[in-house]
């Protein structure tokens, strides 16, 4: 298990210890130094997630919850500990939505695993295929973009979510992005020098055109999520995406792993100084105007929207 084995109790030859109760650790956390069990792991986990849920106003009464299941270890824990906050409480409403993006020999496996996960929990599920909105699968609309293969994905991806959350009546958009993706995707932002995603704010009024996306998970690390994902016995061994090794994130995750285990927090401070730097600079800005797009509707701060522009470069709009 992630971290065991660490610290002064092993060096002395003995199993290391938890830090709340005694029992034999299963994760050691070099940011606070804290050994945990499986019990304090796991309660110390949800607790943090409820933490994050509340401190940011994420959810509340009333609202349907619609969480992006990919049956990837971060979506699979996201929805079985969003189940296990909300299980008792009838005030809110959870759906699963699986997008099947069309990558032969790797989302055969992960929708299967979303549908069982799924089945499990006793949450709803609703899937939609790619050829379904966009007619052709994300390996027809790639060949010989295969650098671009995961901005392609993520544009499209990005509306079927919608389309679908929409669908479904949902108010929040739920998504399993931990702190490794939240910092890689803010590294991103500054190596590609876009500082518009990083820093842009919408108009008042444009979040009414959207469901709003929460990221409960967003202050958790990826070795904590697959921790908790293998306590709950949710993460399987799955095959991973044939385009990840054409993604810039892969060398960007490279990159700050290895900062990250030389300077344990560096992942936090990077995303903590993403939002205080974002916090700061529309504070004093105007915001941007979004107006729907004049081909299918959507809000856009441009011309066309992102998913319409990407469309016609790729000759495929959508009628």
């Amino acid at each position: 298990m992630a971290g065991a084995g660490t610290g002064k109790d092993a060096a002395e030859g003995s199993l290391p210890l938890c830090s709340v109760c005694g029992k034999p650790a299963v994760y050691f956390s070099r940011v606070s130094g804290t050994h945990f069990c499986d019990t304090h792991f796991l309660s110390w986990f949800e607790d943090s997630v409820r933490t994050t849920i509340r401190d940011c106003g994420m959810v509340g009464p009333g609202d349907t919850v619609a969480v992006a299941l990919s049956g990837g270890k971060d979506s699979s824990v996201l929805l079985e500990v969003l189940h296990r906050i909300f299980s008792d409480d009838t005030s809110v409403k959870l759906v699963a939505l699986t997008i099947d993006e069309g990558i032969a020999g790797y989302r055969e496996d992960t929708v299967a695993a979303a549908e069982r996960l799924a089945a499990r929990l006793r949450v709803p599920l609703r899937t939609i295929a790619f050829p379904d909105l966009f007619g052709k699968t994300l390996d027809e609309l790639v060949p010989g973009r295969e650098q671009v293969a995961c901005s392609i994905c993520g544009t499209l991806r990005r509306r079927a979510l919608t389309t679908l959350a929409r669908e479904e009546g949902a108010t929040k958009l739920a998504t399993g992005h931990c702190l490794d993706d939240e910092s890689q995707s803010a590294m991103m932002n500054y190596l590609r020098g876009d500082l518009t995603r990083t820093l842009a704010r919408l108009s008042p009024g444009a979040q009414d055109s959207f469901v709003p996306r929460i990221k409960p998970l967003r202050y958790l690390s990826e070795r904590e999520v697959v921790t908790y994902g293998m306590l709950r016995n949710v993460v399987l061994p799955l095959p991973e995406c044939p385009y990840t090794r054409f993604a810039l994130r892969a060398d960007v995750r490279k990159m700050l792993g290895t900062m990250e285990y030389r300077y344990p927090g560096t992942l936090m401070k990077i995303l903590q100084g993403q939002e205080k730097l974002s916090g700061k600079f529309s504070a004093g800005q105007d915001s941007a105007a979004v107006t729907p797009c004049p081909v299918c509707g959507e809000p856009t701060s441009g011309e066309l929207c992102a998913t319409c522009t990407l469309l016609d470069s790729l000759g495929i709009r959508k009628p």
